[in-house]
């Protein structure tokens, strides 16, 4: 994650807010899973707080983001710049977890249920929500890079061409950091050549994809106000997008605590390993999980908070460069 400094003297914001969890609350470990790597052209993060920047249906707006008031009542202020900085404000509760309700997985007969490691994880992670963005596009496009491709590939594309063709944030270089990037437009992604596609190391699968979806970029928007179960039988109907595909987008569109991400190239042996001590395939993950339903997410997010890690052996996945051919 890099870490930059404020800008002194921040010049007056086009919108603000300031907005209280109602208890224990982390912003970095909230909005982490948002990040696209620690070269995330959208985002920095800042001691205390997290600079981001997108398009709002008014336009591109940068959102900073800062911890606030006491320690025992947290709170996050919110000051925006840009012609969609009113949109960034009105979604920062749902963006922070306003929506996330834990109070069914932290209830002790369920507690009674979850593996040691899960409930201690819990137990020392009570500030963690699930963001929700509500921007699908914002979320789909980075996801369908990172299909069937390390994540050192499917970033270093990201990132070459939110830097191509991407937009500077409001303010950045000014009251925001420099080099702070807004995502392409729909139709910006549209406009993308192919050749491009090729520089970033993407294969003309997963562009074709992007494009695919895109086309209905409006509708695809408006699958954010479906039930998360919903939006994400819908996105699968898109040729190129499948489970794994939806369950990524879900869980950040719509803080979705309970879409678990199968075909992941690890999370079903981890998993195994982690409830069993033996690796396992995704129908044996979801039969893992199964007791958990509704909550399966949550559970997944708790394993990974717990520092519990595999054993390392058997063959990696080769990283490749589409540009070469």
């Amino acid at each position: 994650m890099t870490i930059v400094d404020v800008p002194a003297g921040l010049a007056a914001s086009d919108a603000s807010l300031r907005w209280r969890p109602g208890g224990p609350f982390d912003l970095l470990q909230t909005l982490g899973t948002l990040m696209r790597g620690q070269g995330d052209p959208s985002f920095r993060a800042v001691p205390g707080g997290v600079w981001m920047a997108f398009t709002t249906p008014a336009g591109p707006a940068t959102l900073l983001l800062a911890g606030a008031g006491a320690r025992a009542d947290p709170a996050v202020d919110a000051q925006a710049w840009g012609p969609g900085a009113a949109d960034a404000v009105d979604c920062v509760p749902r963006l922070l977890g306003r929506d996330d309700d834990w109070s069914g997985f932290d209830e002790p007969a369920f507690h009674a249920t979850l593996p040691r490691m899960v409930t201690e994880a819990r137990r020392r992670n009570l500030a963690i929500r699930l963001p929700a963005t509500g921007r699908m596009v914002d979320s789909l496009v980075p996801t369908i890079l990172e299909q069937k491709v390390t994540v050192i590939e499917a970033r270093r594309g990201y990132r070459y061409l939110m830097y191509r063709f991407g937009t500077a944030a409001p303010g950045a270089g000014t009251v925001a950091p420099a080099n702070l990037m807004v995502q392409p437009t729909p139709g910006q992604w549209l406009r993308i050549p192919s050749w491009e596609w090729h520089k970033a190391g993407v294969g003309p699968q997963r562009s074709a994809t992007v494009m695919r979806a895109l086309r209905s970029a409006v509708a695809l928007e408006r699958l954010a106000a479906l039930p998360a179960a919903d939006a994400s039988a819908k996105l699968q109907t898109i040729p190129g997008i499948g489970a794994w595909t939806a369950a990524e987008v879900v869980q950040r569109t719509h803080g979705c605590p309970d879409s678990v991400a199968v075909g992941d190239y690890h999370l079903a042996a981890d998993v195994g390993a982690a409830l069993t001590g033996r690796r396992t395939d995704d129908a044996g993950m979801l039969r893992l999980l199964a007791p958990w339903a509704g909550h399966r997410q949550r559970v997944v997010r708790m394993l990974g908070l717990s520092g519990f890690r595999k054993p390392t052996f058997g063959p990696r996945m080769t990283i490749q460069d589409h540009r070469r051919h």
